[in-house]
């Protein structure tokens, strides 16, 4: 019988990795000199990247690429894989390449170097190209578009073609009046779309050069080190023993895997392979088990410093730089991890679960203080760190790097030194009967010099502010020493004499990570150059500002409606598309959409926060069914109806979904608007007080089970401490109107880098009539008439109404859709108002009320069941 057991667990694991392999990496997998080909190719391309993202070209004076260069050799690896990692169909051969594949992958390759191969004959002719361009291009991208949808299903492929006949037949009877234009030749539309750096090689595939690659390939070799099996083994020695112990590891080790995958399939399996049997074993049932897997995988996307791939794009696309990206990306991904945590413990509470058993047990008050002595130790080392390294380049200068490479060699080989007193992390079988904890002080020390990378990483990018792909790259460097002396090092320690046979085996690592992590980016790498068939559309037709009549239309203006709308095409566009084509798509159309009439409405709502807002229901898609793949991948380890899981993992994920709503509204969740480490203090403390009440609130569990009325005042309680300023808004309206004519000096006293908010009306070139709220920035200090230049305009002054004389072109009051001689009826400035947290002290008094009724009930259930 076990003999069976064990055949169909090998079956499922292959089910699983072939899951992985067609989503992810590609499902063929032949032999002989083509299977050598296949990894040389990925090989190869991973040395490109590092040598693209290394020092060493500019030091030597070789092998230097511009951006366009470098985006068409990258463009070149991806499509040459896709046609030889992913068949053609579900039936094409898995175990040899047809001479077809081989001739398409040819072709694409070309086609995509045709850049770099023409770099100085198409930069001396811009604009015109000849037939030998057309040709090309045209070739290009109908195999762009197959290999798109080979590695990635037909969706993506089939709205780029989408995009690509709205270019052709804009005018077109079937076309919708409100969003028809002139269309374009064939000339015009090949040489946008691939001749230049608007369309296919354009920001998004150049992120997924510079940037995207690295963290992928860094990833890759950190899962091959054994990072992956120690962030598991840390999490279940930590959690492990609590209330519903696994499931409370299993979010914390999907988080940490989150640093070394970019998958959420590959999350799931990643860590669902151990987490989800023992889930089950300790009472949950087969569809939660799969569920709490897939709504913390998922979310291993949203969390900072390593997020997914569309974080990246955020940089180029809103302007700002990757450690700000981080910084409003961190409280809302955090607050979230530890509400999935707080659910699975009110899971475990309701059904009376227990953890699994601990070697060694501890009183509350002895592990509080072992956790706070933890932490504190964490905050002394790293400002030790941080100071040390300050005081050495005052010192040292220019010459501070070599010695900080030596300190880390020397607490690199400390840390293996002590990691040879324990034996190697292996994973349990989670199917076996019995399960002992690992000692968390032993587990930890095993694998601390995993840690180091991670570190650098972080040092570079928060500290340093490297750009990313310089920060990956060292972080990558010191991946690959550890990966190749870890093994022989701790052979030498330990006193074991065959330090090149250990040595050998780190060099297949290496390898073997090098290829995996270029096969992991085939898909992103056509995903990018496909999305931006979506950008060059957008840039050519100038159909982003029609999408903001067309919203408005449909939604009658309101806001809200246009949130709603936004989610619900994220979700339907993620369940066929990648995140990071899903947020190129879904960003272009809408973020400036829900900018501008959120201006109109009153709000000023940051690029940011629109951004983000479109990531986070992007990774939804994966967890919403009826497609939702990650759900699929948790259903096939629990053995649970794939449906059901997806439908409990979306339910668990709700507060993932409510975040985007409340951030855009309450931006200080983006820690947008603090001034004071107080305030970021206070914001932390609320923000996850307030995830941890809607939890209880969604879950109808807070200290008992919740009554109806209870749930619903806990929901209430909890929109209160998220944006108490809805309540303040209802009593005192948020901002002043002023008199036009003060415009000027209104203009001049503001602080510098601010934007002025201004009530207009008119008649546009349209003959329509408009009346509207814009949002100006009025850029540095400087006159009024300086200032309000900046912003785009030039007033005149008739009878006591203030007009606009004359617009700049290109200017920001021009793209809000200003015109000439638009009146500016009123400025708006912030009103002078009592502080809106004044509503967090009925919020809390409701809330002390809820918990004495609830823990009184709880005593009376308790009470009940012992007599």
């Amino acid at each position: 019988m076990s003999d069976v057991n064990n055949a169909n667990q090998r079956a499922s694991d292959k089910d699983l990795q072939d899951l992985i392999a067609e989503n992810d990496t590609g499902a063929r997998q032949p032999t002989g000199l083509t299977a050598h080909i296949l990894l040389y190719v990925a090989v190869a391309w991973s040395l490109f990247q590092l040598w693209l993202a290394s020092p060493l070209p500019y030091i030597v004076s070789f092998g230097v690429f511009n951006s366009t260069e470098a985006r068409s050799i990258h463009l070149a690896f991806a499509v040459f894989l896709a046609f030889m990692a992913y068949p053609a169909f579900k039936n094409s051969p898995r175990s040899y390449i047809p001479v077809i594949d081989w001739v398409l992958a040819a072709a694409a390759a070309l086609c995509s170097l045709y850049i770099y191969i023409f770099y100085r004959d198409l930069a001396s002719r811009p604009g015109l190209p000849i037939t030998q361009d057309l040709v090309v291009a045209g070739v290009g991208l109908v195999l762009l578009l197959e290999a798109t949808r080979r590695a990635l299903g037909p969706p993506l492929m089939c709205v780029a073609v989408l995009f690509l006949a709205y270019v052709f037949f804009g005018n077109a009877a079937w076309v919708p009046e409100v969003l028809q234009w002139a269309g374009a030749s064939f000339s015009k539309a090949m040489s946008h779309q691939w001749i230049t750096t608007e369309g296919v090689f354009g920001i998004a595939l150049g992120v997924s050069t510079s940037f995207v690659f690295l963290f992928v390939l860094f990833g890759s070799l950190l899962d091959k080190a054994g990072a992956g099996n120690y962030f598991i083994k840390v999490a279940f020695a930590a959690l492990g023993h609590m209330r519903g112990g696994p499931a409370k590891a299993a979010v914390l080790s999907s988080a940490m895997t989150g640093l070394i995958s970019g998958s959420s399939i590959a999350n799931v399996v990643t860590t669902g392979t151990f987490t989800i049997p023992l889930m089950k074993r300790v009472g949950f049932s087969g569809e939660k088990a799969g569920a709490v897997e897939v709504a913390s995988s998922v979310n291993g996307q949203i969390m900072p410093p390593v997020m997914g791939a569309a974080a990246f794009l955020m940089v180029e696309y809103v302007g700002i730089s990757y450690p700000e990206v981080i910084k409003h990306a961190f409280l809302p991904a955090t607050i979230s991890y530890i509400a999935l945590i707080y659910i699975v413990h009110l899971e475990a509470l309701k059904a009376n679960m227990k953890g699994l058993p601990k070697l060694h047990t501890s009183t509350l008050g002895q592990t509080m203080l072992r956790s706070l002595l933890f932490i504190l130790s964490l905050v002394v080392l790293s400002g030790v760190i941080y100071y040390a390294i300050t005081l050495q380049k005052q010192l040292f200068g220019d010459a501070v790097g070599w010695i900080v490479a030596v300190e880390c060699a020397a607490v690199y080989f400390a840390g293996l030194y002590y990691a040879a007193k324990f034996p190697d992390l292996e994973l349990d079988d989670p199917n076996q009967p019995v399960v002992k904890l690992p000692e968390l002080g032993e587990t930890a020390k095993a694998g601390l010099h995993y840690l180091l990378p991670v570190v650098v990483l972080v040092w570079f990018l928060m500290i340093e502010l490297k750009s990313p792909g310089l920060s990956a790259f060292w972080a990558t460097v010191l991946m690959i020493f550890i990966m190749l002396t870890q093994r022989p090092v701790k052979a030498f320690f330990r006193k074991q004499p065959d330090y090149m046979t250990e040595l050998r085996a780190g060099l297949i690592d290496v390898v073997d990570g090098f290829a995996t992590g270029a096969r992991n980016m085939i898909g992103i790498g056509v995903a990018t150059a496909a999305a931006g068939i979506i950008v060059g559309t957008v840039s050519l037709t100038g159909i982003g500002q029609v999408m903001v009549e067309f919203v408005e239309l449909i939604s009658g203006g309101n806001l809200m409606l246009i949130l709603i709308f936004t989610a619900v095409i994220s979700l339907i566009l993620g369940m066929g598309l990648p995140t990071t084509a899903n947020y190129i798509v879904v960003s272009s159309l809408m973020a400036p959409v829900i900018v501008e009439l959120g201006a109109e409405n009153g709000l000023i709502v940051p690029l940011i926060a629109v951004h983000l807002f479109v990531f986070y229901f992007g990774i939804m898609a994966d967890v919403t069914p009826p497609v939702g793949l990650a759900s699929f991948a948790a259903a096939a380890i629990s053995g649970a109806d794939p449906m059901r899981t997806g439908f409990v993992a979306f339910f668990y994920s709700m507060r993932t979904a409510v975040l985007p709503f409340l951030f855009l509204f309450n931006t200080q969740l983006l820690m947008i608007g603090l001034d004071h480490p107080l305030d970021v203090v206070m914001v932390i403390i609320i923000s996850v007080i307030a995830m941890l009440i809607f939890a209880a609130a969604t879950q109808g569990y807070f200290f008992a089970r919740s009554k109806r009325w209870e749930s619903a005042a806990l929901l209430l309680i909890a929109f209160t401490l998220f944006r108490p300023g809805f309540w303040l808004d209802m009593i005192e309206p948020p901002y002043e109107n002023l008199p036009a004519t003060e415009i000027v000096q209104k203009a001049a006293e503001m602080p510098a880098n601010t934007s002025v908010l201004l009530d207009v009306e008119g008649i546009n070139i349209e003959g329509e009539d408009v009346a509207k709220s814009v949002m100006l920035p009025l850029g540095p200090e400087a006159s009024g008439e300086d200032r309000l230049y900046n912003a785009g305009i030039v007033i005149r002054d008739e009878d006591g109404k203030v007009f606009i004389d004359d617009l700049v072109f290109g200017g920001p009051a021009e793209k809000a859709g200003l015109d000439f001689d638009f009146e500016i009826t009123a400025i708006k400035v912030e009103a002078s108002r009592m502080p809106k947290e004044v509503f967090y002290i009925p919020a809390f008094l409701l809330l002390g009320g809820i918990i004495v009724l609830q823990r009184r009930r709880r005593r009376t259930e308790l009470a009940l069941e012992t007599a």
